[in-house]
């Protein structure tokens, strides 16, 4: 395993990034994303990136698609930089990596594609702020709790309880953000939205959503 850690600054941000488009892969600022990189093209996107700065753009698809993406497939237009922390390859050749995201950026222009993966210009602007700490806070972190708590019980999820506990508040939203199970539009949502306290209501109300859904269902099968 080798490990990198860079240190990002706003002045350092390159123009353009390889682009990873994944429909429901949601990655945050401060947040760790782990990945399977079996594709040939998103392999040669991988080994060039580690051949440079070790960043990724994360963006996820209009569409999701059941089989085999498009290479022309539109895409949302704002993702996340990711740099890649770690990898390990396995004898089968894959790629296992795991990306620590930087900051959010919006697209400018696609890029002719290299080595079969796709590229474009980006515009990290209105984003710089994702460099530092979100210092805002969970407006109602009890509440949040709760319906989480219902939440992954109903979805299978297990989690460690007392790290969720003693997590700061935007350790939890990061994560609890990435790991649920949502429609890819949801995520997008969720990574647009402007920061942690304003993230941490729409969370909320996603996850008590899918409950009410749910008890509705329910309701409606008991008749």
């Amino acid at each position: 395993m080798i490990n990198a850690f860079g240190d990002i600054k706003a002045e350092t941000l390159p123009e353009s990034l390889p682009l990873f488009p994944l429909s429901g892969a949601l990655l945050l600022p401060h947040g760790h994303l782990p990945l399977n990189i079996f594709e040939p093209r998103y392999l040669s996107m991988t080994e060039d990136s580690l051949s440079s700065k070790r960043l990724i753009g994360m963006i996820q698809p209009e569409k999701t698609y059941s089989e085999l993406m498009p290479d022309d497939a539109t895409l949302y237009p704002v993702g996340c930089c990711g740099q890649i922390v770690s990898f390990e390859e396995t004898g089968s050749g894959n790629l296992f990596i795991a990306l620590k995201g930087i900051c959010r950026f919006k697209l400018s222009q696609e890029l002719e594609k290299k080595r079969g993966y796709r590229r474009a210009k980006v515009d990290f602007t209105p984003y710089v702020s994702d460099l530092r700490q979100d210092l805002s806070q969970i407006k109602d972190r009890r509440r949040l709790m709760n319906a989480v708590k219902e939440y992954f019980t109903l979805k299978n999820i297990e989690v460690d309880w007392e790290a969720i506990k003693a997590a700061a508040d935007e350790t939890l939203i990061t994560s609890l953000s990435m790991i649920c199970p949502f429609e890819a539009r949801e995520k997008q949502a969720l990574l647009e939205i402007e920061n942690v306290s304003e993230r941490s209501i729409l969370l909320t109300s996603l996850v008590e959503m899918e409950l009410h859904n749910n008890n509705y269902q329910t309701g409606l099968s008991q008749h």
